[in-house]
């Protein structure tokens, strides 16, 4: 009876214990922009643009000056971030596949979260699909206590055209700020709880459309003349290799040409300061619901963009503009003299799951690439990696001709482009990023670089064996064990080169529907003429 009671004791206590560790648990605040270029920041050195809430949370954390996307595309990034694996492991971008309902199950960190007491919400652009859905609004949702999603894939600026945020439409009709208020009522109702809470908030701005602004930051940047970036229209243009205009970033470089790149900078930056009011509305709720120092908040975004540089609109392909992406991480419970602090370690959006999962003191999947980032935001000085793979799979009709793989250190980038034929030499890159960090000089034919190139390669060939072992079992992945392989002559790969070229049979049916887009937007010979620079006896002018 004695032994019985002693048991039952040690029982109380230890769930006593369990329940202390519980509340000691930090709550979680994620925020992610789309499409937000790291450079456009006033903590990152930018003094044209005006972000102070982003400034204050950079001056009481840690400011990552070199996180990257691994896929700078909206829909693999989001894929890698829910789940901390590149996108070879997901099997998700456009064109190639979903995310397996076992991976967000067990492997993504809302449901890891969850399943460890914390309360969750999401709201903003989801972006990606899972297996068997129709959209996010059918399946995921069920899986937050609290959801927010845009409507469809995107969503749309106006709150009033977003079903889960109609109730903030009279307030706040941008639904930037919405999406603040979504933040700052489920910060209020968590701090009752008694439970941990981890905030998900996916920011559509700045993403294209440019034409819907909110109220508060249309008269921003009046009159500013902004300064032009390196490699910036027919200088970029000229300076490109072959492969990187044989898509769309190239196809649509007017849009970000001298003509309009004073217009379309204003109102990206008057989109992100809306990002950046919206971002302070969370810090305030915090500290006003007494939470705050007890709350780590992560501010990034999906992907870069080139905003004009290397002459290119869009994101993407494998360059700084593209893939270097905004990383502030504050966590009031570090020691003071890591705070305000910058390091240009590596990090990269396969991190985030990690961290958060470490944070919270749940164990990281194993099949997770990334790193817990929270040796970095206690002491700054630390490197959790030396070099990191970046991915380019993705063209509009599923070609291969401006796909990429790339590995990127802290001082250099290698950049393998997959394709070659008798009048597009094969092309590797390698940019020399602590003198040349717009990548404007590639030094891959240097002699004196010849070291430094076959270290970079050898660093290349790994996480190519990486993608080898194990990407997902699927034909857009498997057969990038071959056209991915450096080592292995042109001739012998099987490209996919011919896609949109007028018969559209082989087409799936999402490709067809891709290739009416491009018809209804730019037009019968616009398109005659983009898919013709990708054939063999079409020369396109660029460098190697």
């Amino acid at each position: 009876m004695r032994k019985k009671y002693l048991i039952t004791i040690a029982s109380a206590v230890a769930c006593l214990i369990l329940d202390s560790v519980a509340d000691d648990r930090p709550n979680i605040v994620y925020l992610m922009s789309d499409d937000h270029q790291a450079t456009a920041m006033g903590c990152m050195g930018n003094s044209e643009i005006e972000t102070p809430n982003l400034d204050k949370l950079a001056s009481r954390g840690v400011l990552f000056e070199r996180c990257y996307a691994t896929t700078p595309l909206c829909m693999p990034s989001r894929a890698t971030t829910m789940l901390g694996m590149y996108e070879y492991k997901t099997g998700c971008n456009f064109l190639t596949g979903k995310v397996s309902l076992s991976n967000w199950k067990n492997s993504s960190y809302p449901m890891l979260l969850k399943k460890a007491g914390y309360r969750t919400a999401f709201a903003g652009k989801w972006g990606f699909n899972l297996e068997g859905e129709v959209s996010a609004q059918t399946s995921a949702k069920d899986d937050f206590d609290v959801w927010g999603g845009l409507q469809g894939s995107q969503g749309n600026y106006l709150t009033e055209k977003n079903k889960a945020m109609k109730a903030y439409a009279k307030e706040y009709p941008h639904v930037t700020r919405a999406l603040g208020a979504f933040g700052r009522d489920f910060i209020v109702d968590s701090a009752k709880q008694d439970q941990p809470f981890c905030l998900s908030i996916s920011f559509k701005a700045p993403h294209a459309p440019y034409n819907v602004i909110d109220p508060e930051d249309q008269k921003k940047y009046a009159g500013v003349r902004f300064s032009e970036p390196a490699g910036f229209d027919q200088e970029g243009w000229d300076n490109l290799a072959i492969q990187p205009k044989l898509g769309r970033q190239y196809m649509q470089r007017d849009r970000w040409d001298k003509d309009h790149y004073q217009d379309h900078l204003r109102v990206y930056y008057q989109l992100i300061s809306g990002v950046d009011s919206a971002v302070g509305m969370v810090v305030k709720a915090l500290e006003e619901a007494g939470v705050a120092d007890n709350t780590v908040i992560i501010y990034t975004a999906d992907n870069g963009y080139f905003c004009g540089a290397h002459g290119l609109q869009g994101k993407a392909l494998p360059y700084e503009q593209a893939t270097h992406i905004p990383l502030i991480i504050y966590d009031p419970r570090t020691p003071k003299a890591a705070r305000g602090r910058k390091t240009p370690a590596i990090a990269a959006n396969i991190d985030f799951a990690p961290t958060m999962l470490d944070l919270a003191g749940v164990p990281v999947p194993a099949q997770m690439d990334g790193k817990s980032l929270v040796p970095s935001i206690q002491n700054p000085d630390h490197r959790v990696r030396t070099q990191l793979g970046l991915v380019q799979n993705w063209d509009v009709l599923n070609r291969d001709m401006p796909k990429a793989l790339a590995v990127v250190s802290e001082d250099w980038k290698y950049i393998h482009w997959c394709y070659a034929d008798e009048n597009v030499p094969v092309c590797e890159q390698l940019f020399d990023l602590k003198r040349d960090p717009n990548e404007m000089n590639n030094v891959a034919q240097s002699p004196e670089k010849s070291a430094i190139l076959k270290s970079m390669q050898k660093h290349y060939d790994a996480f190519h064996q990486q993608w080898v072992e194990g990407c997902v079992d699927g034909p857009h992945y498997k057969r990038y064990a071959t056209i991915f392989d450096r080592n292995i002559p042109w001739q012998k790969k099987d490209y996919r080169v011919d896609i949109g070229r007028g018969d559209t049979s082989q087409l799936t049916e999402k490709e067809q529907k891709f290739h009416a887009l491009i018809l209804d937007m730019f037009g019968e010979q616009t398109i005659q003429t983009y898919t013709e620079q990708t054939g063999a006896a079409y020369p396109v002018e660029g460098k190697r």
